[in-house]
C-alpha cells in the first residue's frame, strides 16, 4: 500500500501524452476504453486530470461536458500495480469537484465496474437515458457496439 500523500492529482500537459497512451493500451487492446489519438488527446487535455506517483504517471481520467448540466467522467484508467490504493477514487471526486466549480448537476459514467460507481454514490441507469450525441460520437466506435455490456451510472451533484 502506497501513502496518499505521496499521489499527486493534476492536470496533464501535452508533454504528458506519450505517457497516458502507453497507461491506457493495454485497456485500449481489451476494448476497456475507447481509443483516443494523440491529437484527440492534446485538443481534449485540459479535461484530463492525473494521478503521479514519483513524477510517473499511475492513472488518468476525463470530464467530458455535455451541455450546462451534464458530464460525463470518462476514460478511466489505473496501472495495475498501483490499483486498490484509492486512486481512480480519488481522481474521481477530483472531477467531481470540478463538476461543481463549472456548476454542472449531474455526472455520468459508462462502466464495467458496478461497485466501484456505488461505493462514490452514483446511482444505476437504464442507457436510454444517456445524451445521443453520446452514442452517435463515441459507442458507435466501440468494437462492441451495439451490443454493450456496460452499466450507466449518474450522480447529481
Amino acid at each position: 500500500m502506497i501513502k496518499q500523500e505521496n499521489i499527486v492529482y493534476v492536470k496533464p500537459t501535452l508533454l504528458d501524452i506519450d505517457e497516458m497512451q502507453k497507461l491506457v493500451k493495454p485497456e485500449v487492446d481489451e476494448g476497456i476504453i475507447l481509443p483516443r489519438n494523440d491529437d484527440e488527446m492534446a485538443t481534449n487535455i485540459r479535461a484530463y486530470v492525473v494521478a503521479k506517483f514519483n513524477n510517473k504517471i499511475i492513472g488518468f481520467c476525463a470530464l467530458h461536458i455535455f451541455s450546462k448540466k451534464l458530464a460525463e467522467i470518462r476514460s478511466l484508467v489505473v496501472d495495475k500495480s498501483y490499483r486498490r490504493n484509492k486512486v481512480g477514487q480519488n481522481m474521481i471526486l477530483f472531477l467531481i469537484e470540478e463538476s461543481q466549480k463549472l456548476c454542472v448537476n449531474s455526472v455520468f459514467a459508462l462502466t464495467y465496474q458496478k461497485g466501484f460507481f456505488e461505493k462514490l454514490g452514483f446511482s444505476m441507469i437504464n442507457k436510454s437515458e444517456l445524451p445521443e450525441q453520446k452514442i452517435w460520437a463515441d459507442c458507435i466506435k466501440c468494437k462492441y457496439f451495439p451490443v454493450c455490456k456496460e452499466i450507466a451510472f449518474i450522480k447529481q451533484i
